[in-house]
């Protein structure tokens, strides 16, 4: 059941230019109808790490307008192919993905890219999983965290990323320079025109899901998919018999 967004801690909101989002504005005749399903990733394992506060900042405002959310915490997660899919951290975050129909992913930046332990769990969700394809036609939503001047180079690793996912990635985006310094002593974010921009894509994230969801099979059918698969029924129907 979605949380009353009176239940939700937004001490540096000025809840006077905070808009709920109608989503009849938005959705399509085929609208599943349920919460908007919003699954957030981060890109570090460390105690305080400043992508899982960026996430969780981020979902406290999606939950806010209404969404159901899941954060996948990375910790045990396998190097990918160096377990099977079997894994349970694996079969975890795959799960997730599927459920999903939208996604955020806040990676820091670290040697000019996005972490390691950000691509890793990107890499474990295939591309489709019989017919089900676990980020197609999906929304997503990149934002990083940097620990010195303001850089782009995670958010436009992450674009591509999420291109080649085959997800709807929204225009806008966040990136936190000096995020050691944008939190309080309670790991709450303060009020900054970085904290402005977070509540900016997380309000644009809304909306492109509740415009995107039931209508994302339309939208991601392709012509070239359809050759394919009438060449492999033809294959099939057309073999000799045994």
């Amino acid at each position: 059941m979605p949380i009353s967004p009176a239940d939700i801690d937004l001490p540096n909101i000025d809840p006077d230019h905070l808009s709920p989002i109608d989503p009849t504005l938005f959705k399509s005749p085929d609208d599943p109808g349920h919460p908007p399903r919003i699954l957030l990733l981060y890109g570090s394992l460390r105690k305080r790490s400043f992508s899982r506060l960026v996430a969780l900042e981020a979902e406290r405002l999606l939950k806010w307008h209404g969404c159901e959310t899941r954060v996948f915490d990375p910790s045990g997660l396998p190097l990918p192919d160096a377990e099977d899919t079997s894994h349970p951290k694996v079969q975890e975050l795959r799960e997730l993905a599927m459920w999903s129909e939208g996604m955020v992913w806040v990676s820091p930046e670290r040697h000019g890219a996005m972490t390691g332990i950000m691509k890793a769990q990107i890499d474990w969700i295939p591309l489709s999983v019989g017919a089900v394809r676990p980020t197609q036609g999906k929304t997503l939503a990149v934002m990083q965290v940097s620990g010195g001047s303001q850089s782009f180079n995670a958010v436009n690793q992450l674009r591509i990323l999420g291109r080649w996912m085959r997800m709807v990635t929204i225009p806008n985006q966040s990136s936190v320079a000096k995020a050691f310094t944008e939190f309080d002593d309670n790991d709450r974010m303060k009020p900054s025109a970085y904290y402005n921009r977070i509540v900016d894509v997380v309000e644009e994230l809304v909306k492109f899901t509740c415009m995107v969801r039931g209508r994302s099979a339309c939208l991601v059918d392709r012509y070239s998919e359809r050759v394919e698969s009438a060449e492999e029924l033809s294959k099939r129907v057309n073999q000799r018999s045994i």
